[in-house]
């Protein structure tokens, strides 16, 4: 099953959270216009070597069952892009997000 929510962050600012329910595993994200978060399943090391030419905006947090513990989770590892907009390790994925606007 797959479910899509809009999420209301402080300021007035939606963002999509999509939560794909898998055997045995749940897939989330959380989505702006320019990047997007999303749980452990997210291969950063990937978007930074082989598809380092997109420069693709994501972070990603591990531990993760629910879009708002992925808001709330302190991302584990961000892309090189990310890091051009001060995401950083250790932060908040609603603070990451923020700056994804």
């Amino acid at each position: 099953m797959m479910r899509m929510v809009p999420i209301l962050l402080c300021g007035g600012i939606t963002v999509l959270g999509v939560e794909v329910k898998l055997p045995k595993t749940t897939l989330l994200a959380i989505s702006t216009d320019r990047g997007y978060i999303m749980c452990g399943a997210l291969d950063v090391a990937l978007l930074n070597e082989r598809l380092k030419d997109r420069g693709i905006v994501a972070a990603r947090a591990v531990g993760v069952r629910t879009l708002e513990e992925l808001m709330e989770a302190p991302m584990e590892s961000v892309t090189g892009a990310a890091e051009t907009l001060g995401i950083t390790i250790g932060m908040k994925g609603t603070d990451a997000l923020r700056l994804m606007l």
